[in-house]
């Protein structure tokens, strides 16, 4: 089964790039710039506006010195954002301790980092930003700064207030810190799992390439062999000159026999007809998914059932694919034996793979086909059959729906035991891929 290095793809996923945060830093300057003048001159207020203004420089600054010292298309590490993003919690802060502290509205915007390091860092620091973030905000609780007021005074607002302000920050970080990482962790598993998927297609078709070069390329030399054939042919007819010159001829006869072999090989190879190769019926394809399962010591019965003519479909990489990971899946879990039943009617395709274990645990049932979902612990048969992130199955769901199928997961009825996964299509989708070669 082919299961990608969480860490890796995760990893990768969530670097940022520095162009980013630059953009953003020149944000914040801009407005903190304006948010400074309409205070100082449009409202009157009275507090260290050259101090608050040498704070938003400092940020101008530091931007500038990243523009020409690294290229924008930089992708930060993870602690060279974390050292970035701290550093706009420590600015925010200074500016909020010279206009109010805590009691300032534009406290709310300690969220900002907080939130980008949730959605693109580690959750180790992340919730180190969130960290100095609530510690910055205690530190200007503490302090109590005075608010500036129109008319030149401060206000004071009562304690109680102010504290009731600061926990309702510290909470909606928390919140807001620890819901938008869930959120973009699932993206990111998500993110991860798709391309696991385009890479199982990208090397199916690549194969389904090289299995149609080789045909081609058996082809093609049919006409040289067949020449070289006649030519050895028509030499052997004359009365040699040597006895050393007829032992060559045959050698050369038997040469292009064998070489006829062998391209009759790659033109057609053996176990396959040119029905699987092209069209395949619900209960065909069944078997050729399941071919390659039938050596792990579980015993693989496929059934069928349905009107004739039966629904014809073109082999499909994707969906052989898909269902052959859920085969997997059934053996990896099977007591004895799986049974997998194709059915059809005038408007339906069904698959339905079916083991003998103990079935899936009702928490992960109501999980399963998520990505790096853990499998029904204590039920596999051993760890590297059964796997444990539950990719596989979240790849062959997606797969299998690309091609207008639907999955659905389920229990066995008591008195049976054993998982069931039911694989169905509308009969137009099914056989669409014969018109289209899907």
């Amino acid at each position: 089964m082919f299961a990608p290095e969480r860490e890796g793809f995760g990893r990768e996923a969530r670097r940022l790039r520095l162009n980013t945060l630059i953009g953003l830093r020149w944000l914040a300057v801009a407005g903190q710039t304006v948010a400074i003048l309409i205070a100082a001159f449009g409202l009157g207020l009275r507090f260290p506006v050259f101090a608050c203004l040498a704070l938003v420089a400092a940020s101008a600054a530091l931007n500038l010195a990243l523009r020409s010292r690294f290229p924008l298309s930089l992708q930060l590490s993870e602690r060279g954002a974390t050292v970035l993003l701290g550093y706009d919690i420590l600015q925010l802060a200074g500016l909020l301790f010279l206009t109010g502290g805590v009691a300032n509205p534009f406290v709310i915007l300690f969220l900002a980092p907080v939130t980008i390091a949730a959605t693109s860092l580690s959750l180790r620091d992340a919730l180190a930003l969130l960290g100095l973030a609530i510690v910055c905000a205690t530190a200007l609780l503490g302090a109590r700064p005075p608010l500036p007021w129109i008319g030149g005074e401060s206000l004071v607002l009562p304690p109680l207030y102010v504290l009731a302000h600061w926990a309702a920050l510290a909470v909606s970080a928390a919140f807001v810190s620890l819901y938008a990482y869930r959120v973009a962790q699932e993206a990111r598993q998500t993110a991860s799992a798709l391309a696991a998927a385009e890479l199982v297609l990208a090397r199916a078709q690549h194969l389904s390439q090289i299995d149609g070069m080789a045909a081609a390329a058996a082809h093609e030399l049919g006409t040289p062999l067949a020449t070289v054939a006649l030519v050895a042919r028509e030499l052997a007819a004359h009365p040699p000159p040597s006895e050393g010159f007829a032992d060559d001829l045959q050698l050369l006869e038997q040469s292009v026999d064998q070489c006829r072999s062998i391209l009759g090989k790659l033109s057609s190879p053996p176990g396959l007809s040119g029905q699987e190769m092209d069209l395949s019926s619900p209960v065909e394809l069944a078997e050729i998914a399941a071919a390659p399962h039938r050596l792990l010591g579980v015993t693989i019965a496929v059934e069928g059932e349905g009107p004739e003519p039966a629904p014809k479909c073109a082999r499909n990489p994707a969906v052989l694919y898909g269902l052959g990971n859920l085969i997997e899946n059934a053996v990896s879990f099977a007591e004895k034996a799986v049974v997998i039943r194709a059915s059809w009617s005038k408007s339906t395709v069904r698959i339905v793979i079916g083991d003998d274990g103990r079935g899936f645990p009702p928490n992960i049932l109501a999980r399963a086909g998520e990505p790096y979902l853990s499998q029904r612990d204590g039920a596999r048969r051993n760890e590297e059959a059964g796997g444990g992130l539950g990719l596989g199955l979240f790849i062959a769901r997606s797969l299998l729906e690309r091609s207008g199928a639907t999955l659905e997961l389920a229990n066995a009825a008591a008195p049976a035991s054993g998982a069931l996964a039911t694989v169905q299509w509308p009969r137009s989708a099914y056989e669409r891929g014969r018109r289209a070669g899907e």
